[in-house]
């Protein structure tokens, strides 16, 4: 397994939509690893593959708290069937936009149709935070980002101080 450096926000990278995934091979699980791998070195709950520069519909989450038996799941190809009218506000982050939070509110409880591993067909019912971290990257898979929920004026500050942090890295 290897950690793989994750993509900050302004990247064009993560305005872009996933493609489908068509070959479940041992290079999918390969990749599940070392996204399991960054995701809990970072540390995060979830992380689709295109915060790491793969653009293909795959991501990782495990919203288990740090007191109970971890609960890794993989996501392939994934689409929200159903969401419920009840909604949740969480104060969102980004592994890709470190640091900065926002409350966003989405459906409370949602059903995701995806693919495993092996390619087959499965249906999870989520909700509270397995919700929240399920649309959040979904959404990833579909170039969105949880600041494009907020008003551009949060949104423009967040994107320049993402560019100052980048300005930042680079002069290490």
């Amino acid at each position: 397994m290897t950690i793989r450096p994750i993509i900050i926000h302004p990247d064009p990278r993560l305005k872009k939509k996933c493609d489908l995934i068509t070959c479940f091979d041992t290079s999918l699980k390969d990749l599940s690893d070392d996204m399991f791998e960054t995701m809990y070195n970072a540390p995060g709950i979830g992380l689709a593959a295109s915060q790491i520069g793969v653009m293909s519909q795959i991501f990782v989450m495990d919203c288990a708290l740090k007191e109970e038996k971890p609960n890794p799941l993989v996501f392939i190809n994934p689409i929200v069937s159903w969401s419920s009218e009840e909604t949740f506000t969480h104060n969102e982050g980004c592994l890709s936009i470190p640091e900065q939070y926002d409350d966003v509110t989405r459906p409370a409880v949602v059903r995701v149709s995806y693919q495993n591993l092996e390619g087959k067909a499965s249906k999870s019912l989520c909700e509270g935070i397995e919700a929240t971290c399920v649309q959040h990257e979904i959404d990833h898979l579909n170039g969105k980002l949880f600041i494009d929920y907020l008003s551009s004026l949060k949104r423009r500050m967040i994107t320049d101080k993402m560019k100052k942090l980048k300005r930042e890295i680079v002069r290490k």
